[in-house]
């Protein structure tokens, strides 16, 4: 561990003659620096992407696989027999934890949205509805549903599976998307800094050359292209990710009234996940900058 931490250390210094092989500005120094940082926003930006539809992926999945609807159409003078009935067995249904008929004043409110707030749910013939949370070990809708209809014609069972799993597929595609995200911006950032390390090399060709008649090892050469363009990207990333957080902290938080579209952003100790972007861009760099100088020194033989 001594070891790494004096290499990492002496890779940081740097040596003051090998940097003056690597010009310290020009179209490669912008190139990469400006490559890094906006690799780093675009990647926090889908880090935040991955790590919100995760949780919109498993808070949908864990709220609706507890909860069920009952709903109970029947006419009107036979609407509160069938509702006490359907409670009734709910009461005595393995797995249901609550069970709970909805008020007009609740139906009405879960109407608002396509009817407006001003729909006469009293004189309407709607359906009674009936809020089931289940325990734990959840219940058997099966059997749930044989019973209701025995004992509750008008009374209908939805246990929201087919309103969970394609919403709880969608939020686990956008993860996965996130993730495919995050792995093309490393590969577009090595291409691009291959790129310009390749030119960089071409452009000193020559000081190569005179280094090389010195008697400076290929080593040597390439470990100073390799700490330049490894810094650069470390500095352009770290830019990029601070003004990629930036940019999330002004995303609206999460609102009942926005639903999925908002809390978009980090959350608790998810903030610390942008702070392994920089290191890894700047492996990314190291590793491509390291090809790239190997295999032209060696053309260059």
């Amino acid at each position: 561990m001594r070891l790494d931490v004096s290499q990492a250390g002496a890779f940081l210094l740097g040596d003051a003659q090998a940097d003056r092989v690597v010009p310290p500005t020009g179209m490669t120094a912008r190139l990469t620096l400006f490559s890094a940082a906006v690799m780093g926003f675009v990647a926090v930006c889908a880090l935040a992407l991955a790590l919100a539809t995760g949780r919109l992926a498993d808070r949908w999945d864990d709220e609706m696989a507890r909860t069920a609807t009952v709903r109970i159409s029947a006419p009107e003078a036979q609407m509160a027999a069938q509702t006490a009935a359907a409670l009734r067995v709910l009461e005595t249904t393995a797995g249901v934890a609550q069970a709970r008929a909805l008020s007009d004043a609740e139906q009405a409110a879960l109407l608002a949205p396509w009817f407006g707030p001003d729909l006469p749910v009293e004189q309407l013939p709607i359906p009674r509805l009936i809020e089931i949370v289940e325990t734990g070990e959840g219940m058997d809708p099966e059997g749930l549903r044989l019973r209701l209809a025995a004992e509750v014609p008008g009374a209908v069972l939805d246990d929201h599976s087919r309103w969970r799993a394609p919403l709880v597929r969608a939020a686990e595609r956008l993860r996965l998307l996130g993730w495919v995200v995050l792995l093309l911006i490393g590969t577009a950032m090595g291409a691009m800094i291959t790129l310009a390390a390749n030119a960089s090399l071409a452009a000193n060709a020559q000081v190569i050359s005179v280094l090389r008649l010195v008697g400076a090892q290929d080593s040597f050469i390439a470990g100073a292209f390799v700490r330049r363009f490894t810094l650069r990207a470390l500095a352009g990333a770290a830019t990029g990710v601070a003004l990629g957080c930036a940019a999330i902290l002004f995303l609206p938080r999460a609102q009942a009234e926005g639903g999925f579209l908002t809390g978009l952003g980090f959350q608790g100790w998810h903030w610390l996940w942008p702070l392994v972007i920089p290191p890894l861009a700047a492996g990314v760099a190291y590793a491509a900058t390291r090809a790239a100088a190997q295999r032209t020194l060696k053309d260059m033989t």
